[in-house]
C-alpha cells in the first residue's frame, strides 16, 4: 500500500506523455484538439448567424417563387425554375459559408448529423432556432414587399393527395437527401466543395418529380416557418414528421454503408472548419497569431 502514491504518479506521467505523442502524430500538430474547436464559444455567434442567413436565402427563393407568380399572375416563374432555384441557392450557400457552420439550413440535417455523431447534440436546438428564424424573416420580407398572397409559398400536398401520403413522400425524399449529404461528407468519399453540387443536384431532381405530390420540402424550417407567419397550418405535421423521420432513416443507412460516424471528415463537414482550418482575422494581427488568422 505504501507504493501506491508513487505508482499513481508514474501512471499519470505516462498517460500525459502518450497524449502528447498522440497529438504530435496526427498529420499536423494538435489535430485532435482542433477537432473539438467547434465547442469554442468564441465562434458560436458566427455559426448561428450563418444558419440564419443561409436559411433566409433558401426560403426567400423557395417561398418567393410561388408568391411572385400569384402577385403577377400567369407563370412569371416557370415550374422548372421554381424547383431548381432552391437547389441552386443551396449550392451557393454551401460554397460561400459552409466552412463557417456546415450550412445545414434544415433541422432534419442537424438532427441527423447529431445522431450520426458528427455534430454536438447540445448545438442542435440553437441551430434549429436559427434556421426557423431565417425562414420567418424571409417570409416576413416577402409579405412586406409583395403582400400576403393566400397560401402561395406554402408546401402543401398536391391535388387529391392526402396528408399521410405527403408525409410518406417526404420521408422517402428526405432519406435520399440526408444520405447524399452524409455520404459526400464522410471520410470514405469526402468531396469538399463538390459536395454542394451533389446536394444541389439531388434537391433539383427530387423536386422535379416529387414536388407535384408533396411540394418536395424535405425541410421543416422551409415549410413551418412560412406557415407560422401566414398562420396556415394545413397538413403541417407531414412536413415535420416526414423530414425528421427521413433523416433518422438516412443515419441508419450511413451506418450500414460506412459504420460509425464521428470521424474527422464528417465532423468538419457537419460543423464547418472555422477554428480548425482557418480563423477570422488579419494575417499577423491579433486574430492571426501563429500565422492562423486568415479568412
Amino acid at each position: 500500500m505504501a507504493d501506491q502514491p508513487g505508482q499513481s504518479g508514474a501512471t499519470e506521467e505516462q498517460l500525459a506523455h502518450r497524449a502528447a505523442v498522440a497529438l504530435r502524430s496526427m498529420g499536423h500538430p494538435n489535430s485532435i484538439a482542433r477537432a473539438y474547436d467547434f465547442w469554442d464559444d468564441r465562434y458560436w455567434w458566427r455559426r448561428l448567424f450563418s444558419e440564419v442567413l443561409g436559411t433566409f436565402f433558401l426560403v426567400l427563393v423557395a417561398v418567393g417563387a410561388g408568391m411572385v407568380n400569384v402577385r403577377f399572375g400567369g407563370h412569371a416563374v416557370p415550374y422548372g425554375a421554381q424547383v431548381v432555384a432552391p437547389a441552386l441557392m443551396v449550392m451557393a450557400v454551401i460554397l460561400f459559408m459552409g466552412a463557417v457552420s456546415g450550412a445545414h439550413l434544415n433541422p432534419a440535417v442537424s438532427i441527423a448529423f447529431a445522431l450520426r455523431g458528427d455534430f454536438p447534440a447540445k448545438r442542435v436546438l440553437p441551430y434549429i432556432v436559427a434556421q426557423f428564424a431565417g425562414a420567418v424573416l424571409a417570409t416576413l420580407l416577402l409579405w412586406a414587399l409583395l403582400g400576403k398572397q393566400g397560401s402561395a409559398g406554402l408546401t402543401l400536398p398536391g391535388h387529391g393527395i392526402s396528408t399521410a401520403t405527403a408525409m410518406v413522400w417526404e420521408i422517402v425524399l428526405t432519406t435520399g437527401l440526408v444520405s447524399v449529404i452524409q455520404g459526400t461528407a464522410s471520410g470514405a468519399q469526402q468531396l469538399g466543395a463538390l459536395a454542394a453540387i451533389g446536394v444541389g443536384s439531388y434537391i433539383a431532381l427530387a423536386g422535379l418529380w416529387g414536388a407535384p405530390v408533396s411540394g418536395a420540402s424535405m425541410n421543416p424550417a422551409r415549410s413551418l416557418g412560412p406557415a407560422l407567419v401566414l398562420n396556415d397550418w394545413s397538413s403541417w405535421w407531414a412536413y415535420l414528421i416526414g423530414p425528421v423521420a427521413g433523416g433518422v432513416i438516412a443515419v441508419g443507412i450511413s451506418y450500414v454503408l460506412r459504420g460509425q460516424g464521428g470521424g474527422l471528415s464528417g465532423t468538419r463537414a457537419a460543423t464547418g472548419t472555422l477554428g480548425s482550418r482557418w480563423h477570422p482575422g488579419r494575417l499577423g494581427g491579433k486574430g492571426g497569431k501563429g500565422g492562423k488568422g486568415h479568412g
